[in-house]
This record gives structure tokens, sequence and C-alpha cells, in this order.
């Protein structure tokens, strides 16, 4: 039996290795807060979430057949819940029946999948009564095939020929065996024969009484003949042994994946929950193919800061098709690092088939997302801050592709800004060229008052709001960063009408 409720034909791995700036896309898109959010104290939710994030998915058909499950666990939130509940409950109890089961010879080891089995066949009653009670209620294809496959798998007289097959490997009437003598005397070819049947009633021992057959008898005392058979039994059974032992990791990998895979929709029920418990709208995106660019979203608001604040966070709205450069700039603590961080993490959350923190919002399948923040000195002394954040640039370029999403906060500032800017225009029309759709935060005019000068139709230019409001609007950089208001608003006099410090 297979899930597939992450992936449309293949499992999904948990432990699937993330790109090797993944750590950085953590840092800067401050990714913990949302993933903590999603999995409380869950770690198999957090493991699978975090993979699910940083493993993006990269076509729209696969966004939109994990964005339909999602849509039905929105709809049956318990009964989701309760799957992943059963599968725990079935992993567990196996794990506690190994504890004290032990599988050093094939008798044992027939034991312990019978009774790991015996365990497991109350679990699986219980899911196929799940899904002939709420599966017809699922619409995604996703779940109307897994519940589909399970009544089909689980259907029919599967249980009544289970337990029957239980009851006959216990061997209630000993163990038949037949075999061939080689010219030596050894036994060869031993094959398991059918379970003979426990004689319960006194006429048919009668009849049997003296049947005339071939038989020996091992004293109590011949512990050598006692292994000798023993082993003679062990390799009888040790085929069935093995199959069953193979029946029962079976069945224990499909509740595995199954909780695995529901771990996902379960994070993604939390986090919803929790954002709509504070009035934060959230919205399923639209994905579109990543060979033109497209951003278009209303509402777009930082996830994290949403969790982490007691206020409501301001939403922003950005129209930008065919917009190779999205340039931002204005006024300090106006919201220009935040809505980087909003775009950046919409844009992780949708690729893997989540909702996002917007009223609406459409976008091209990136081929991967990347930052490049700006970081604190290296405390080691090792390499200056612009030599730093060089080199970390240096490493990201042959890991970007044409479609990738690049995102910078303040990068290259390190130095004058003369000497900045033109770098960070170099390195800017070079990711241009290639196909690689830019974010750009920055405060220097330097770079980005040039970029303005150029006119060009396939860069956008958005401005952080002087007041307080946290509002990026669309406008182009100005040379300054409101710095003599600044100073005119903390030391102007009162005989000029302010109040000192106002």
């Amino acid at each position: 039996m297979r899930v597939f409720l992450m992936h449309r034909e293949q499992d999904f791995d948990p432990g699937a290795a993330a790109e090797a700036h993944a750590d950085d896309l953590v840092q800067d898109l401050e990714l913990p807060t949302l993933i903590e959010e999603m999995a409380g104290e869950d770690q198999l939710v957090q493991a699978v979430v975090r993979t699910a994030l940083l493993c993006p998915l990269t076509h729209p058909v696969d966004i939109t057949y994990r964005q339909a499950i999602l849509r039905d666990a929105f709809q049956h939130p318990e009964t989701v819940r309760g799957l992943y509940d059963l599968a725990g409950t079935a992993l567990e109890r196996a794990h506690q029946a190994r504890g004290w089961m032990t599988a050093r010879n094939p008798v044992a080891a027939l034991q312990q999948a019978l009774g790991i089995l015996r365990i497991l066949v109350p679990v699986l009653q219980e899911l196929r009564t799940t899904a002939s009670q709420h599966g017809p209620a699922f619409d995604s294809e996703g779940f109307s095939r897994f519940f589909g496959m399970v009544l089909e798998e689980l259907g029919g007289d599967f249980f009544p020929t289970v337990k029957q097959q239980l009851a006959h490997l216990d061997f209630p009437g000993g163990v038949s065996m037949s075999a061939r003598l080689d010219p030596g005397g050894k036994s060869t070819e031993l094959l398991l024969q059918r379970p003979v049947e426990p004689r319960k009633f006194l006429g048919h021992r009668m009849e049997t009484r003296h049947a005339s057959a071939p038989s020996f008898r091992i004293s109590d005392r011949d512990e050598t003949g006692a292994k000798e058979l023993g082993d003679l039994r062990g390799r009888a059974i040790s085929p069935v042994a093995a199959a069953m032992s193979r029946s029962t990791n079976h069945i224990l990998d499909f509740f595995r994946n199954l909780r695995t895979e529901l771990a996902f929709y379960v994070g993604c029920l939390r986090l919803q929950e929790t954002l709509a418990g504070r009035g934060a709208k959230t919205a399923f995106p639209v994905p579109t193919s990543g060979t033109a660019h497209q951003l278009e979203c209303t509402g777009l608001y930082d996830v994290s800061l949403a969790l982490l604040s007691t206020a409501a966070v301001v939403g922003n709205d950005i129209s930008a098709r065919d917009i190779g450069l999205i340039m931002i700039t204005g006024a300090n603590r106006g919201g220009k690092s935040t809505l980087l961080r909003s775009l950046g993490m919409a844009q992780l959350m949708m690729q893997c088939g989540m909702f996002v923190g917007a009223d609406s919002l459409t976008a091209n399948v990136a081929a991967g997302v990347f930052t490049h923040f700006k970081r604190e000195e290296d405390t080691g002394q090792t390499q200056g801050k612009l030599d730093e954040e060089l080199a970390r640039m240096d490493g990201l370029v042959d890991r970007l592709s044409p479609s990738a999403l690049m995102l910078f906060n303040e990068s290259f500032g390190a130095t004058n800004e003369r000497e900045g800017s033109e770098i960070g225009r170099h390195v800017v029309r070079a990711l241009l060229k290639a196909g690689i759709k830019v974010v750009f935060v920055t405060h220097m005019y330097d770079l980005a008052g040039v970029m303005a000068e150029q006119d060009d139709e396939s860069m956008l230019f958005l401005r952080a709001d002087r007041g307080s409001t946290f509002k990026i609007v669309e406008g182009a950089p100005l040379p300054s960063s409101y710095g003599d208001d600044l100073y005119r608003r903390i030391f102007t006099t009162t005989e000029e009408g302010s109040e000192p410090g106002r």
C-alpha cells in the first residue's frame, strides 16, 4: 500500500538533503518561528515541514496537487488528525511489541511477526472504517485515491482470511513438514506442509490410534536429538517467517509513511488556526510557469512577524508582471526588510503546497530561492565584512539558475557607497541577464538611482512610506534617507514650533 499524499507518484522523504544555502534561508527569512508554530512539540512535524520548505516543488501541477489535499484537510481537520494519531498508535504498539519479543531464530522471528500483526489488525480495521465512513467526503485526487486504495486492499474477505492464517501459523496441531534424504541420510528439500488440524474428537483419536505410519520418539534426556529436531523445524519454518516479517514491515512502512506525510498537513492546520485566531488572512496562491516573471499580490505580510506580534501586521500590494528587478528603498525601519522576508517566505510556502499570508498571490515558480543578507562583523577577524559578502555571493553564483529568485538585503554596503553601488550594479545586471528575478533592498541611492535612470519597464521601484504605516508604495528612489527630516524633528527648538525630542 502506498500513501502518495505529498507527491503524485512517489513517497515523501523527510530526510532529503536540502541545498547548501538552506541554513542562510532559515536564518534570513526567520523560518524557525514559522516551523516551531506549525510543529508545537511534535518533532516529526518539525522535520517534515522543514524539509518541505527547503526542498520546494518546481512544477505548478505538483503544487496544485498538494494544495488540493490541504484544502481537503481544512474541510475535514478531525479526520486528518485522527488518521495521523491512528498511524502513530500502530507504530507505537509495534515498537512496544518488538521491545519484549526476540527474533534470534526462525521460530522466534515468526512469533514476533505474528504478535505484531495481531496488534496491527485492529488498527487496519479502524483505518478501513475511517475510509468507508469519511472517504466519500474528500474531493482531492490524493485523498480520493488513498481512501480508494484502503477500501480495495482491506476489503472483501481480507480480515477473515488474515485471522484464519494467523491462527494456522500458531501450529496448534504441531508442525508438519516433508523432506528427502540424500545418500548420506541427511534431510534435503525441507518443506513446510499445511498445518495439521488439532484432533479434537475422541472418535478421531480412536480411528488414528493404530494408524501404521513410520514414527520415532525422542527421549526426554536426548538433548542432541531435541536440538536436531528443533533445527529441522526452524529450517522448515524459515521461509514462512521471512515472508511474515516482510509483510509486517510492509504494513509498518505504510503507517510510517502515512504518519510522515500527514505530519505536513497537521502542521498546516495548526498554523492556519493560529493565524485565523489572530485575524490574519491566508490564501492559496496561484503558481505559474517559471519561464516568465510574475508577481501579483494583495495584503502580503510576514507570517513570522504575525506570529510574534501582538498587533495586526501591515500587508502590502505589489503588481510586477514581467518584472525582473524589484528594488526597494526608503526610510529606515519603514518595512523594507519585512517585505523582503514576506516575499521569500511566501515563495517557499507556495512551492511546498501551502497557503500564504496574503489576501491573494500569483507568482511564477522559482528554480530556487536564494538570500544574500547583510551579516554582523566576523568576530574572528579573519576577513572584513565586504570580503565576507563577496565570498558568499561567489558561493551562490554556481548554484543559481534561470528563473531562480534572488533576495538581497542591504548587500555590499560594507564599503563606501560609490564602491558598493558599483559592485551591486554589476551583480544585478549579470543576474538579470541570466534570467534570474532579483529583489533588492538598499539604502544606497547611487545604486538604486542609477538603475532607475535606465527607465527599464522590466524594473519596478518601491519605496518605504515616510510615516509609521510600514506601507511600501511604488516610487522612484530618493537621494535622501530622510536624515534632514530626522534631524529637524529631534533637534528643532521649541521656539521654532516643535518640542525637543518629539
